[in-house]
């Protein structure tokens, strides 16, 4: 059990950090209260990169989010992966460190995707291990992010939310909420979204993440939502937002732009939108 209090991110809006928006960023980044970054892309020794995100973070709070971890893998984590995010987080001093309730590693081989879990008591136990050997290795709490799926599995024998919330009381880590997830995975699997956030643990949410996805459909014609970070986010991901933060209060507010990656201007318009959905929660 880690119980060093967290460091918090301001209940503002956020966006991913992209390098064609630095200049941007600094003459006019209203109404962004802070950024995030991928721990992967700035665990080098020097360079444009680093100079530029060591200016940023004497000007906005920092969250870095690790998509290559691997937490739910069944070996043991890279302790090279895991020595250079300790130097990463020591120099940044972020005030959030996440990463994914997935795995994406076989043996010696690092696969480029993140993959669902089944959520059984063996399961548990392996990603508790490796949450506390992450907050051991950087000394600070993490926060750790419900995926988006397109599986279940039949082993599983309890739900999503019922295994965050026991990985929360077995190891003091906190969530990072994606509500676009949450969208994406009740589409494939035809279950209600609003019924997954009345049965999360809001009270360990430190950020809430909003995204965009691609409409597909699956080989028996039903929807399939892919979670691709690519578009703006829709119309009944933001109304999940709304129902959300009725319940949860005030949040730090993302938005994930990866690929094909807009002006900043189009960026700061989302976050415009987030700002304005903190502004329609009761005090």
């Amino acid at each position: 059990m880690f119980d060093t209090p967290p460091a918090s991110l301001p209940a503002r809006p956020g966006v991913g950090y992209k390098p064609q928006h630095y200049a941007d960023i600094l003459s006019n980044p209203a109404p962004v209260g802070w950024l995030e970054i991928h721990a992967e892309n700035y665990m080098g020794d020097g360079g444009r990169p680093l100079a530029q995100l060591r200016h940023l973070t004497e000007r906005f709070p920092l969250s870095v989010h690790g998509v290559g971890l691997s937490i739910g893998g069944e070996g043991r984590l890279d302790p090279d992966h895991l020595a250079r995010l300790k130097r990463l987080v020591g120099w940044s001093n972020p005030a959030s460190f996440s990463e994914h309730l997935a795995w994406s590693t076989h043996d010696s081989q690092f696969l480029n995707d993140l993959l669902p879990l089944p959520y059984t008591a063996a399961t548990l136990t392996r990603v508790a291990d490796h949450i506390d050997e992450v907050q051991t290795a950087l000394g600070r709490r993490m926060l750790l992010e419900n995926p988006s799926s397109y599986l279940a599995f039949a082993q599983s024998e309890m739900s999503e939310t019922e295994f965050l919330r026991a990985l929360v009381q077995r190891t003091g880590c906190g969530l990072l909420l994606d509500v676009n997830n949450v969208f994406v995975s009740a589409t494939n699997f035809g279950t209600s979204p609003q019924a997954y956030i009345d049965a999360f643990p809001l009270d360990a949410v430190g950020e809430i993440h909003l995204g965009g996805h691609d409409e597909d459909t699956d080989d028996d014609g039903r929807p399939l939502l892919i979670d691709s970070h690519g578009k703006p986010v829709v119309d009944p991901v933001w109304a999940l937002l709304d129902y959300t933060l009725a319940r949860s209060g005030p949040k730090p507010l993302l938005i994930e732009w990866d690929n094909d990656v807009p002006d900043w201007p189009v960026l700061a318009a989302e976050a415009a939108r987030t700002a304005d959905a903190l502004a329609r929660v009761p005090a």
